[in-house]
């Protein structure tokens, strides 16, 4: 990260059965512990909760995060609310991912948005993506969730217009 960080805070933090507010480090190791908000180069949480993670790399497993930014994400029987990564391998459950790179195993994901997604067994809501290689389940897929904008908007623009004709000044 900065020179600052590296200057200001421990190289190595190692939490067990704990709750914190808010830990910085080079390394974050977290075991049955929570905090609110984690940065850090590289972060690792092992049966631990965290509303907030922003790191270079950073590995969960069986553990919750709200918000995950990486560069790198691994997610082994965990659930993330969100997660922002440039390469991310999911073995969970997420509601929103956003990235370039996604390998899902058994996992499911609310919405997908990815230039690529790979994996075993795809499940999601709505899935955007370009390349996309693996048994896919979904409810809405690029065309759908494209069709879907399009219908939608027609269908609010004929309703105020209606709206309008019927109820607007004379």
């Amino acid at each position: 990260m900065t020179e600052e960080f590296e200057e200001t805070n421990p190289q190595v933090t190692n939490l067990a059965n704990v709750d914190v507010e808010s830990v910085q480090a080079e390394l974050v190791r977290m075991h049955q512990s929570s905090a609110g908000a984690v940065t850090a180069e590289d972060v690792e949480l092992t049966m631990s909760a965290s509303a907030q993670v922003h790191a270079e790399t950073f590995k969960a497993h069986e553990s919750a995060v709200a918000l995950a930014q990486a560069e790198t994400i691994s997610v082994q029987q965990s659930v993330v609310g969100a997660a922002r990564a440039e390469s991310l391998s999911l073995n969970g459950v997420a509601g929103l991912v956003s990235a370039g790179s996604v390998e899902m195993g058994n996992a499911y994901a609310g919405v997908l948005a990815a230039q690529e997604v790979r994996g075993e067994r795809i499940e999601s809501l709505i899935l955007l993506s370009r390349k996309v290689e693996g048994n896919v389940t979904t409810v809405m897929d690029t065309r759908g969730a494209l069709i879907a904008g399009l219908v939608g908007g027609l269908f609010a623009g004929i309703m105020f217009l209606l709206g309008r004709m019927l109820f607007g000044k004379k």
